[in-house]
């Protein structure tokens, strides 16, 4: 059972919670090892809220992901997780990783607790809703973000509040573009809210966001107190262009073999 609820909490996902280290990397605090221990205890916290919110998000999908190539295989669609144990693992992991926040400051008790209502939102209803639901998956990266700044009492910068908002809207739209070529008329069947998307439309979205996240990068970097910073221009931007390419031919922005599988 345990391996099972291992795999319902999608460790692979847990990556996206690093963003917490934005504030201590930007406030140029990684040599404070007081700090470190800190912003890594609460990367913890957030990977437990987070993966209690893939296993709720399972349990609520469970009779449609029955019916989809890849996901029928996950523990609790299968069977192979009860429901009912599940939850109970789930109350208690919130239990212990709002607690751990708590013990933090309670700032970073209440970000917490707003990012995971949030997220079961978006779970739940808001990501049925086409634009909103990129702007839901990006204002997540925003509370992580800012999260990580709350745990160890530093400066929570507008600039990195923008940044971390378009990056994540960058890799959202990117997304959902990748899925909706691949996939072509099977697209409703992997995500129902593709049918409000077209190539097109994504297409200009992401050059409006692009240019704003290079502009609004750069000027991060000119007005930060760390000139060191401005180095980084030019790595950010090959990245961009870098997942740019990639998203436009076909080969990566998504989760490929399975929407592969969907539109067979």
């Amino acid at each position: 059972m345990i391996k099972e609820i291992i795999i319902s909490m999608r460790p692979k996902q847990w990556y996206k919670n690093l963003v917490l280290f934005a504030g201590i990397f930007f406030s140029a605090n990684l040599h404070n090892l007081h700090m470190l221990i800190i912003v890594l205890f609460s990367f913890i916290i957030f990977c437990i809220l987070s993966g209690s919110e893939y296993i709720i998000n399972d349990i609520m999908d469970k009779e449609r992901d029955r019916i989809h190539p890849k996901k029928c295989n996950r523990p609790i669609s299968s069977g192979k997780l009860n429901v009912l144990h599940a939850l109970i693992f789930v109350a208690l992991m919130l239990l212990a990783a709002l607690a751990g926040a708590y013990l933090i400051n309670v700032q970073f008790f209440v970000i917490s607790l707003t990012y995971f209502l949030l997220i079961i939102c978006y779970s739940s209803y808001l990501k049925h809703i086409a634009i909103v639901d990129v702007l839901t998956i990006s204002i997540g990266f925003v509370i992580r973000a800012v999260a990580g700044c709350l745990a160890i009492g530093v400066f929570v910068s507008p600039w990195l509040i923008i940044c971390a908002f378009l990056i994540a809207l960058f890799l959202a739209l990117g997304k959902r573009r990748h899925e909706l070529i691949l996939l072509e008329n099977g697209a409703s069947n992997h995500r129902k809210v593709l049918d409000d998307f077209s190539p097109e439309i994504l297409d200009k979205m992401i050059t409006i966001v692009t240019s704003v996240l290079i502009m609004s990068y750069s000027l991060y970097t000119f007005l930060t107190n760390n000139t060191f910073m401005m180095v980084t221009i030019p790595i950010t931007i090959y990245g961009i262009f870098r997942y740019i390419l990639l998203i436009n031919s076909k080969n990566a922005g998504g989760n490929r073999k399975c929407c592969l599988r969907i539109r067979e």
